[in-house]
């Protein structure tokens, strides 16, 4: 089994900065690829980015253009803890944010992730 912890979150203010961590445990060598969504009240859960390994390179695949040049995913090879930093936020970007890991198939969609996160709650708000 592989479990997911999220934390991070919290209420900031516009144009403020956070730093989401995502931490597996458990069978973590089934954790190589994992992605970030965020799920807002009355909405779909929403991709945000996705990072994967190949041949050895950590490497981060395509951010969700809704977020792109805002948002970045990270990963930490020794511990395999994963990054989701959020810059310039929004009152749009409220929502809680989850982790997973993407079993392959399509990346942008959630029904390609196993072991999810509970999540952590961003709040934008002035």
């Amino acid at each position: 089994q592989v479990q997911l912890a999220e934390s991070g979150g919290g209420l900031v203010q516009p144009g403020d900065s956070l730093r989401l961590s995502c931490t597996p445990s458990g069978r973590t060598f089934e954790t190589s690829n994992m992605g970030w969504f965020r799920q807002s009240p009355g909405k779909e859960r929403e991709f945000l980015g996705v990072s994967y390994w190949i041949t050895g390179v950590i490497y981060t695949a395509n951010i969700s253009p809704a977020v792109k040049g805002r948002f970045s995913i990270s990963r930490d090879a020794r511990t395999k803890i994963m990054y989701l930093q959020m810059n310039s936020l929004k009152t749009e970007d409220t929502a809680i944010y989850y982790c997973a890991v993407w079993r392959g198939g399509t990346y942008q969609s959630s029904s390609s992730y196993d072991y999810w996160g509970r999540g952590t709650q961003v709040t934008v708000s002035s």
